[in-house]
């Protein structure tokens, strides 16, 4: 992630009541009272020419406030100045990918890498994520979002989390609080982050939020947390402002904003722990790790064991500006040293907000790893101390804004989740795994073979009866194939299918499959291949190869072996013969006992997958069935020796 600080003016100011203006402005700009800031800025702008000055800082303010709207704009302005930081068309880029505007992100962050080639592999990465989100964004995953009423204000509402009573969350709402007018937190212009409980009526909906005790709500920020159902214990995050020193600090992690700060006081996040005894949180007690004059820690998340904890800090020996550590449970009940997650999960960005999911996953924020645009929610996979990979959770449960604060249920499919993406102030979202229907289109058919030669043509066959089994229902939806082999269902995207096909005189067949649709366009396509229940007609399965000289079962071979399981399962009264061919070379002796171990491996194969051995035959006929006329002494072609080389099946009874 490229750090980019904020840009020091390029022009001298002006004097009289301009330059009384503008210095009232940086004095708001730099005690990151960036609400008072935009209007002072704006009110200089209106006094005299757009100075670079001037347009730099209102862009900034607003890309701090995470206002990326009003920030693309006004780097749109900034750019344009000839003198203007090469930085500005990145910081321009970023404003534009986090509102969506792919193309033109792209093309920004091309003209970046062109013009600062130390930074070219980093910004043609950024132009490619770019082409990733619109992609991800044209086949979403069927998840449908819902905003919670109830539980959002007009302020900043995130990370929620559940206990047993209801909800617990953060917010820096104003109304109905002690977050009065007059206490207004410069930075955001709204209220300072507390913590607040929702009681749950259903699964899915809550009571009016309302504060926790002065305990855990102090008169600064405090918030995110998790909870610890088997202790009653929480773990939350507090802010504590602290004096500046010179040089990069991290100003305000509430926000995770780097920045300069000239002096004064910035803001740092502690973890604290409180118990809760009935009605009534208590007994806090700092986290033993919390250094608040040198970094944060801060945005607990900890196992339904208790057994490991993790936060996100920008302590020092990181790998990026915030990683994701975890501390494990001692036998004493003390925590272990801070353990960094390691580069599979962390990035030089900012990786933060982990939790838990009911699922038992770990889930987090980046904006370090290829994603939509700003923060992206990732699960990690692999242990716990040794991740393999991280996946993006991909569109619509990430957006071109910022996503964080998952909570997860355990089938990793439903959930809460906080997000930008409707405005500048981040709400609550219930997501649900959605089944978007669409239509299975199948066909009957029957191979049979052509006169004269190896090859098979396909005949429809109508008035098969198919049924369709949904998984967890034993009643089918049923329907019968038409004159041309053909028939069709309604299926919901992702559920588990099974269809069973049958018709007098035929071996019953099913098929199992799982629609992978994305729209209710979709269509998905099924070929079922009917044989005749005839005895001692030989049947040919297609694709029995085996390597030369040798019995052993292929991969491939295997794949076609498993349909005849299928088939005999299907068909419990069947009883069969597998002979194994081959071709004419070698001698008769040599080629009677290599099909009939041939034969022998497949018969053993299908005993392994759960068929009685009672039920079949292995029978190897060498080269004394050939099809074609490759006998001794004939010249043939390799695809002409392979037709003789050939596995069958035929019933018994």
């Amino acid at each position: 992630m490229l750090f980019l600080l904020l840009l020091a003016a390029v022009f001298a100011l002006p004097s009289g009541a301009f330059a009384q203006d503008m210095k009232q402005a940086d004095k708001h700009f730099n005690n990151f009272e960036f609400p008072l800031a935009l209007e002072a800025y704006k009110k200089v702008l209106e006094s005299g020419e757009p100075s670079l000055t001037v347009v730099q800082r209102i862009a900034d303010s607003y890309r701090i406030m995470n206002n990326s709207r009003e920030a693309e704009f006004w780097y749109a302005q900034a750019v344009s100045f000839p003198d203007s930081d090469l930085a500005n068309i990145f910081l321009y880029a970023e404003s534009a990918k986090r509102n969506g505007n792919y193309l033109k992100a792209k093309q920004l962050f091309e003209e970046y890498g062109r013009k600062v080639p130390t930074q070219a592999s980093m910004a043609l990465r950024m132009a490619a994520s770019c082409d990733t989100a619109l992609a991800w964004m044209q086949g979403p995953t069927p998840i449908a979002l819902q905003k919670n009423s109830t539980i959002n204000s007009d302020g900043a509402d995130f990370s929620p989390i559940k206990i047993k009573e209801g909800l617990l969350f953060a917010s820096d709402r104003l109304t109905g609080t002690r977050n009065e007018e007059a206490k207004r937190y410069g930075w955001t212009g709204n209220g300072y982050v507390q913590m607040y409980f929702a009681k749950a009526l259903t699964d899915t909906s809550w009571s009016a939020p309302a504060p926790l005790p002065n305990s855990i709500n102090t008169a600064y920020h405090n918030g995110p947390a998790a909870f610890l159902e088997q202790d009653h214990v929480l773990y939350f995050t507090r802010t504590h402002m602290v004096k500046s020193r010179v040089g990069k600090v991290n100003a305000d992690p509430t926000n995770w904003f780097k920045g300069a700060t000239g002096g004064g006081r910035i803001n740092r996040l502690g973890l604290y722990t409180a118990e809760r005894k009935g009605e009534k949180w208590g007994d806090v007690k700092p986290f033993k790790y919390n250094n608040t004059e040198e970094y944060s820690i801060g945005h607990p998340a900890v196992t339904k064991d208790g057994k490991f904890l993790y936060f996100a800090s920008d302590m020092p020996g990181g790998l990026g500006e915030t990683d994701i550590y975890y501390c494990q449970r001692q036998p004493d009940g003390s925590w272990g040293q801070p353990v960094n997650a390691g580069k599979v999960v962390n990035t030089a960005g900012r990786e933060s907000f982990p939790s838990i999911g009911e699922d038992g996953v770990l889930y987090f924020s980046s904006d370090g790893h290829m994603g939509l645009g700003g923060l992206d929610i990732f699960k990690a996979v692999g242990p716990v101390t040794a991740w393999t990979k991280v996946a993006n959770l991909k569109y619509p449960i990430n957006t071109s804004q910022d996503d964080f604060g998952i909570l997860m249920d355990k089938t990793g499919k439903n959930g809460l989740l906080s997000s930008g993406r409707d405005n500048e102030f981040d709400d609550i979202f219930t997501f649900k795994e959605t089944k978007i229907p669409c239509t299975l289109t199948g066909r009957t058919v029957e191979r049979l073979p052509i006169a004269g030669t190896s090859r098979r043509k396909e005949v429809a066959i109508d008035r098969v009866l198919l049924q369709l089994f949904e998984e967890g229902s034993d009643v089918p939806l049923e329907t019968h194939s038409d004159k041309n082999g053909n028939f069709a269902f309604v299926v919901k995207a992702g559920t588990n299918y099974t269809i069973r096909g049958s018709k007098p005189k035929y071996l019953t067949q099913t098929v199992s499959m799982t629609p992978d649709c994305r729209f209710n366009t979709d269509s998905v396509k099924v070929e079922m291949i009917f044989n005749r229940d005839t005895p001692n007609k030989p049947i040919v399965l297609d694709n029995i190869y085996y390597d030369l000289d040798k019995a052993d079962i292929t991969p491939q071979a295997a794949v076609e072996l498993d349909k005849l399981v299928q088939t005999l399962k299907d068909n419990p009264k069947i009883r069969i013969e597998l002979s194994s061919h081959t071709d004419s070379r070698q001698t008769n002796r040599y080629n009677e006992m290599l099909s009939q171990l041939r034969a022998q491996s497949a018969v053993d194969y299908i005993i392994s997958k759960g068929i009685d051995r009672d039920r079949m035959e292995a029978k190897g006929y060498g080269e004394t069935k050939l099809i074609n006329k490759c006998k001794d002494g004939v010249s043939c072609s390799e695809d002409q020796h392979q037709e003789n080389r050939r596995t069958e099946f035929k019933i018994l009874k």
